[in-house]
């Protein structure tokens, strides 16, 4: 991709907004969902679908969105993307009933999934040296770390002053700023187009599995997620006889592909499942309203931008993106084993703890989302950003899941404050151990996967 440094970096600020946006999205409803539930008469199991709408149409939509990015140009299906979840965003902001809300959610999240899919693509070819590329991608990880966890001070600010309908109708006016820059500055490549052939039993096998598996996790539906397994199936059994297949066998027999993307379901299940279990510490076990836990996070996307901005880049490309992830797991491990210990106190206790877990994700998520990418042909980028997309939005839905599950668990029915004092710090110890799994593999099965390539990609870092 031939640009100038000017206009990539108006490129790669553009992928970053709608980053953001989609990002936000993710967490910002969480801190509005009672005033939701009460004004539109949502019921308690009701409610859950304003998250889990979203979350299993953009997981569903990934993987096929990526290989449309690959076939018909990325950027067009970027700014079909960005269009559909800012009309979405629209429909959610005026939504009159729960079933509106509902349906413009869904509609949102297939919009993040043509957008997001290939965004991760589009900053490689943007950035194809691993120096610049480690820049870029520490800007991008601040986006997708630090906005998450910014969802939740913006979610608790706009939410007491402005109403909950603002969550959504803020991505309005952003989003048409987006779409106009978008059209000044992204690179339009040359794509094969839909001719080269669009394998769409493959295509609806896969969508239908993976929003299946995102419903099973979410909802802890085990029957589903044997249904969900038996879909995947018949999608790969399809791949090997399609002339044209969705996702080329030749990318699912690489070692090192599948690697990475495991290490990503667990840091992102680490990394989500934290947000969610720390937003209902502080509000159910220290006694924080919506505002104050938004300004709790404050110090962690504070911290994270400081680290994935001027720090991981550098560090990355000096040592190269392996050890450093390393030493990122290393720090999330101690920050959920503070949390662990369930402190009383923000200042003494929470804020060491929250300030350990920034410099975790901040060190994590650069190095993580490059070693997911390398090695990739340009042909396929679209396709393994989308798989990267999808193992990221899979881990957080098994993080969420898994981790509200234990914590319920052990606190039991109708629990004192006590025993959600106690189900939240087994949570935490339980969230450590997805950071320790990703922790093993990045030690132990990384190296081996693809010696020679690893090797030769941290000698050109």
């Amino acid at each position: 991709m031939t640009a100038s440094t000017d206009r990539r970096g108006a490129a790669l600020a553009v992928l970053c907004a709608m980053a953001l946006m989609i990002v936000l999205d993710s967490t910002i409803v969480a801190v509005a969902i009672p005033d939701i539930q009460r004004d539109l008469g949502f019921s308690e199991a009701g409610v859950a679908w304003v998250v889990n709408g979203y979350l299993i149409s953009f997981a569903g939509l990934l993987l096929l969105s990526g290989r449309l990015g690959d076939l018909i140009g990325a950027w067009r299906v970027f700014l079909a993307g960005l269009v559909v979840f800012t009309l979405a965003s629209t429909l959610c902001g005026f939504a009159p009933t729960a079933g509106l809300l509902v349906a413009g959610r869904f509609l949102q999240g297939a919009g993040g999934a043509l957008a997001g899919a290939v965004v991760i693509g589009m900053i490689v070819r943007l950035y194809p040296t691993p120096g610049a590329q480690a820049r870029a991608m520490g800007i991008y990880s601040f986006v997708q770390a630090g906005g998450a966890a910014a969802g939740f001070v913006l979610g608790g600010i706009l939410t007491e002053a402005a109403g909950w309908t603002w969550i959504f109708l803020i991505n309005v006016p952003v989003g048409v700023l987006v779409a106009i820059f978008a059209l000044r500055t992204l690179p339009r490549e040359p794509a094969p187009g839909l001719g080269r052939g669009l394998d769409v039993a493959g295509a609806a096998l896969i969508t239908a599995g993976l929003s299946a598996g995102v419903y099973a996790i979410v909802q802890t539906t085990w029957p589903l997620g044997l249904v969900a397994v038996l879909l995947i199936a018949a999608f790969v059994l399809r791949q090997s006889r399609a002339t044209e297949p969705l996702i080329p066998l030749r990318l699912l027999a690489r070692p090192w592909l599948l690697l990475v993307n495991a290490t990503v379901v667990l840091v992102f299940a680490t990394g989500m499942g934290f947000q969610f279990l720390n937003a209902l510490y502080v509000q159910r076990v220290m006694g924080f309203d919506a505002l104050g836990t938004g300004l709790a996070f404050l110090p962690t996307p504070i911290v994270i931008g400081l680290v994935s901005l001027f720090v991981a880049p550098r560090v990355t490309a000096r040592f190269g993106p392996r050890p450093v992830l390393a030493a990122g797991l290393t720090l999330l491990l101690g920050g959920l084993l503070l949390l662990g210990q369930t402190p009383s106190a923000y200042a003494t206790g929470m804020l060491p703890a929250l300030i350990v877990m920034g410099l975790g994700v901040g060190i994590t998520v650069p190095p993580i989302i490059m070693l997911a990418m390398a090695f990739t042909a340009s042909s396929d980028t679209g396709l393994v950003s989308g798989l990267t997309n999808t193992a990221q939005q899979a881990g957080g839905a098994l993080g969420l899941a898994v981790l509200a599950a234990t914590a319920a668990a052990v606190s039991g029915p109708n629990p004192t404050v006590d025993a959600l004092r106690t189900g939240y710090g087994v949570a935490f110890h339980v969230d450590a151990a997805f950071v320790l799994g990703a922790l093993l593999l990045t030690l132990l099965a990384l190296p081996s996967a693809h010696p020679d390539e690893v090797s030769n990609y941290l000698l050109n870092a």
